[in-house]
């Protein structure tokens, strides 16, 4: 299948594609999961091999711009690919969607510079990049206080100076969008502006590595008066938070379509422990405890998938779907956490050891409970949407 044939078959193409992508998935990226993990060369090295085995399957970057190199997948059709892709953290990279967000970012927010010279080489996965939004002592939950500056340059451009912290990929990007203040004071909520840094300018730096619960790919970067050209704002001066919420109701939404791909993996796992693992008094199927981890575990996959479905309709659509991201995203990571955790429990010792990929999952889930927004956060913001809605128009006293 070429991507000229995904692009016209558009929504049709769904499921035949799903069925594709999943078996790449679990034949391909799964038994690659160790050396991938590990990093280094060799890591690097079978990636490609995967990118070109996903490119001569037709596979590669589906819900990206056909125009640009990708299979021009609407969003809305592509919701169901990206939770079978999504499976194992390294589908996306290995099947040339993880620049789906920087893409988008760009193509709608990017000068004409950026489009020509970076897009088609984002898309063919010849560069890659990251999003630098936290700081070391600023929450991400409140970027009016971010600290990272960027001034105007003399002759045009900017300089920023500042640390950001967990961003994701840093360690081999070649650009970085970074969030930064340049103009106003901490708590102003205009004054902030996102800038696209190339990675091997003077003064950008990767300060260290910080694994999460042990795993890596997270890191602290720094930027020791980077100068960034004028035409690589990204969006408007002064109104990053528009740029980033659109962003981020978009990356939000994803994730959650993975980590449910990922729960749906544990699941799966679960059922084939308890089917097949023989006891001295038969199999742990029989078991009535050992069921209620199945009946609990579906339950909240089968709870979860419409909630997270619904959200990416929404944001597919352009609506408003700050409620619906919110449930999404939570609903997400628990059920993953949960999930995972139900697994390992079935398992034994051997779900905490290294034979399984289940210490990954559950560990992927009790970090997506804090990154990309915690729990409190969306809790709270859904919470008085909701309660917003309901208020009637203010009555003054007589």
């Amino acid at each position: 299948m070429t991507d000229h044939d995904v692009t016209e078959r558009g929504t049709a193409a769904v499921e035949p594609l799903r069925t594709e992508v999943r078996a790449f998935v679990r034949e391909r990226v799964f038994p690659a999961e160790p050396l991938l993990d590990a990093g280094g060369p060799a890591a690097g090295e079978l990636r490609e091999r995967l990118r070109a085995e996903a490119r001569a399957a037709g596979l590669w970057a589906l819900p990206l711009p056909a125009g640009l190199g990708g299979g021009g997948l609407p969003l809305s059709a592509y919701a169901a690919i990206a939770e079978v892709e999504g499976a194992s953290d390294h589908g996306p990279a290995a099947l040339g969607s993880a620049s789906l967000l920087d893409v988008t970012m760009l193509s709608r927010h990017g000068s004409p510079r950026v489009a020509t010279e970076y897009l088609p080489r984002l898309v063919s996965g010849e560069l890659r990049t990251c999003y630098a939004m936290t700081e070391p002592d600023t929450p991400g939950t409140e970027p009016a206080l971010t600290a990272t500056r960027a001034e105007r340059r003399p002759g045009g451009g900017w300089r920023v100076t500042g640390r950001k912290w967990f961003v994701s990929q840093a360690g081999d990007a070649d650009l970085v969008t970074v969030l930064a203040r340049t103009s106003g004071r901490a708590g102003d909520r205009t004054g902030l502006s996102l800038l696209l840094v190339p990675t091997g300018s003077p003064g950008f730096r990767v300060v260290r590595e910080l694994p999460v619960l042990g795993a890596s790919g997270q890191y602290e970067i720094g930027f020791d008066g980077v100068e960034v050209d004028a035409d690589h704002l990204v969006g408007d001066v002064g109104q990053a938070l528009s740029v980033a919420g659109e962003r981020l109701r978009l990356g939000r939404t994803l994730r959650a379509l993975r980590w449910l791909g990922q729960a749906q993996r544990a699941f799966d796992l679960l059922c084939d422990r308890a089917t097949a693992r023989q006891g001295a008094r038969g199999p742990l199927a029989d078991r009535q405890l050992v069921q209620q981890h199945v009946f609990e575990g579906l339950l909240a996959l089968r709870t979860t998938r419409p909630l997270v479905h619904e959200a990416m309709a929404l944001v597919a659509e352009g609506r408003d779907a700050h409620v619906e991201v919110g449930l999404a995203k939570t609903a997400a990571a628990r059920t993953l956490q949960e999930v995972a955790d139900r697994a390992v429990q079935v398992f034994g010792a051997a779900g905490l050891g290294p034979d399984t990929p289940l210490p990954t999952l559950f560990r992927t889930g009790r970090a997506a409970r804090i990154l990309d927004g915690p729990d409190e956060q969306h809790v709270s913001a859904v919470a008085r949407r909701v309660l917003r809605s309901r208020q009637g128009p203010a009555v003054t006293p007589a």
